[in-house]
């Protein structure tokens, strides 16, 4: 692949605009571009994909029961000065230039397995150029007036041996195609007359790993499917057919009190869904005696290892290595270069994620300081025109959850201080509004928790169906999102692989 001269990407915006870059198209960076207004700004957005997915329902899609072009919103239709689909592997902040590495893979799953171990490697510095490096994408330069960095997170993986290899992720449309097309495919096989008992079993059980809202929604959305349609289509099946929630924590759902998640087990054990939390799995790997089928090693069993089809796995969110990268490197700030003006990121002890005041302003501190033990963190400054919104972002003291709410209300509130030209510490501080939380537990029932109420049962799914609507971003995927549960509802979810 031919290299790509920095200077295609340093479009000229004949100093009318600012230029706004964006970097990624969740819920942080989509909402920002969608509520920054063009009359005010160039906008210019850097995503290694195309398009917004509205993850909530990709449970939902991964089993038939929605389409996957209903959760998808193109970022191209909003308009965009400029859209570059690629990572962005570096920031200079003294010269406020982005570096990009092109992205013309067609690999539309999780990024978690492999562009994580090569994301935020520089190129070769020994070439002096812009040459493309095995493997990688064509490199360039974007520059900015203005940074939001809202690059998302990873699926977490603790290290554990066979993870990222072996397990199913559930973070993206390319993820929930591939889980549709695993769940069908061992049926199909199961249904075989060459197919042993104990491979059968095997096949059809269906592991997910971590009992968050993720996890507990995508073993409720598979149970109805089987119990729905696969079960008209093989009856004979269903006495092999399990699905079990491991977590390691003695309950799942721990953002809800405890009878909200003692109904959801309750439920999910008169469905027949197994949940072992206090669990710990320490291995996945493949099972050499049944083709397509893995084995897992899980610390409260011992030497025993246990056989499953497909394992879903939904255990939390990692650092992007691009905040990794951003947050070890020094720079300058300020036009004197003087050396007690060297500076680095300010990150959050914790989750490595960066440190932002009450507006969303990345601060910085002095390089080379430390934590103290009277206070937890060095005296920090503003890094002038840059700002972080979404899981990658951390206020300080505020104890806001990295969710797709918080995120969006992030975007929202930005885009909006910016569109008023406030830019300083008069500016009205982000507030976070929690609407609750919600989680859908099968057979038309949910659970809802917020400050004002708590519901479960059918009212709760009623809610959950009607939130998840309205907050679809485009009016025809606000359309088709209905029109599609409507047509799962009467002719049944569509079980054909393609």
């Amino acid at each position: 692949m031919a290299s790509v001269d920095a200077s295609v990407a340093r479009q000229s915006n004949d100093g009318k605009k600012e230029r706004v870059v964006i970097l990624g198209s969740g819920w942080a960076g989509y909402g920002f571009a969608r509520t920054l207004d063009p009359k005010k700004y160039e906008r210019i957005m850097i995503s290694p994909r195309s398009y917004f997915v509205f993850t909530p329902l990709l449970a939902g899609t991964a089993v038939g029961t929605l389409e996957f072009r209903a959760t998808l919103e193109s970022v191209r239709r909003l308009g965009l000065d400029y859209f570059h689909q690629g990572w962005a592997d570096d920031v200079d902040f003294a010269r406020k230039t982005i570096r990009v590495e092109a992205n013309t893979s067609d690999e539309l799953g999780s990024t978690t397995t492999t562009k994580a171990l090569k994301q935020g490697q520089p190129p070769n510095p020994s070439s002096g150029t812009n040459e493309v490096e095995p493997g990688r994408g064509a490199m360039f330069e974007v520059p900015y007036d203005k940074l939001v960095i809202a690059v998302g997170s990873y699926s977490q993986t603790f290290g554990i041996e066979g993870v990222k290899e072996h397990a199913s992720f559930l973070r993206d449309v390319g993820d929930a195609r591939k889980i549709r097309m695993k769940v069908l495919q061992n049926f199909e096989r199961a249904a075989l007359p060459t197919t042993a008992d104990a491979e059968r079993k095997k096949l059809l059980h269906f592991a997910i790993v971590g009992g968050g809202p993720t996890g507990i929604e995508f073993a409720a959305e598979l149970h109805d499917l089987v119990r729905e349609d696969l079960s008209k289509t093989y009856p004979g099946l269903m006495k092999d057919v399990a699905i079990t929630v491991y977590d390691v924590a003695p309950k799942v759902l721990p953002m809800f009190d405890q009878t909200l998640a003692t109904y959801a087990m309750e439920t999910f054990k008169r469905e027949g869904i197994a949940v072992k939390t206090e669990h710990h799995l320490q291995r996945i790997r493949p099972d050499e005696d049944c083709q397509g089928c893995l084995k897992l090693k899980i610390q409260e069993y011992g030497d025993e290892e246990v056989g499953a089809g497909i394992v879903v796995w939904s255990t939390g969110l990692m650092q992007n290595p691009l905040i990794s990268r951003l947050g070890s490197k020094e720079f300058t700030m300020g036009e004197s270069g003087a050396s007690d003006n060297v500076v680095i990121l300010q990150q959050d002890k914790r989750t490595g994620s960066l440190i932002t005041d009450a507006n969303l302003r990345v601060q910085v501190v002095p390089a080379g300081s430390k934590p103290t033990e009277k206070k937890e963190t060095p005296e920090s400054t503003t890094l002038p025109d840059v700002f972080t919104i979404g899981d990658c972002a951390v206020i300080p003291e505020s104890g806001l959850p990295a969710t797709a709410q918080v995120a969006s209300q992030q975007a929202t509130y930005l885009a909006k201080q910016l569109n008023k030209g406030l830019q300083d510490n008069s500016n009205k501080p982000f507030k976070f509004r929690n609407w609750g939380t919600m989680t859908y537990l099968g057979s038309w029932t949910a659970i809802h928790q917020s400050s004002a109420d708590e519901l479960k049962g059918w009212a709760a799914w009623v809610l959950w169906r009607t939130a998840y609507l309205t907050k679809s971003m485009s009016i025809r995927n606000k359309i088709m999102v209905p029109v599609y549960w409507a047509i799962s509802w009467i002719f049944g979810r569509d079980i054909s692989r393609f």
